[in-house]
């Protein structure tokens, strides 16, 4: 389901008439640095869930080495 042109224009003609022509790019740069916070966040976290398993993969590895001697 897609958006047509005329929805679209009615879409940005509430937008403007809620929120005036000066307060939009207020909303925008908000947005964006909503967006900038979001994905840092997103990022940081899958690093640490990569440095977890990269952890967690050497600590079996030294456990098995330990098994496999005792």
């Amino acid at each position: 389901m897609s958006l047509g042109f005329w929805e679209i224009v009615l879409i940005v003609v509430v937008v403007l008439v809620l929120f005036g022509p000066k307060r939009i790019p207020e909303l925008a740069r908000a947005i964006g640095r909503a967006n900038y916070e979001f994905k840092k966040a997103k990022n940081d976290i899958e690093a640490e869930s990569k440095q977890l398993i990269e952890n967690s993969e050497k600590a079996a590895e030294a456990e098995d080495k330990k098994e496999s001697k005792a």
